[in-house]
């Protein structure tokens, strides 16, 4: 039986190297490296990650700012309407 990953019944290669003479750390991959290192691994890791990003134009940031603000403008006033409604409503039922 196989699925995307290989087969159940046999094991990976990885897996069939129990008799390999390298030694092994108990902390993996990241018991080699000095945390400067790793940090240095983490800010270029950083950096590649944010050329992948597709950045918007500034006219497309304008549209998106602007439609941000009118849609919070908008909110504030249906916010402020249901607040004064209510006020008046409790003023009303308890006098």
């Amino acid at each position: 039986m196989t699925d995307a990953v290989g087969s159940i019944d046999m094991p990976d290669a990885e897996d069939e190297a129990p008799d390999s003479k390298k030694k092994t750390r108990k902390g993996g991959k990241r018991a080699k490296k000095g945390p400067l290192k790793r940090l240095a691994l983490f800010y270029r890791q950083i950096v590649a990650e944010l050329r992948k990003v597709v950045w918007p134009t500034r006219n497309q940031l304008t549209s998106y700012t602007t439609a941000v603000i009118i849609f919070v403008v908008v909110m504030i006033g249906l916010i402020t309407l249901i607040d004064y409604g209510l006020g008046h409503v409790a003023k009303y039922v308890f006098g």
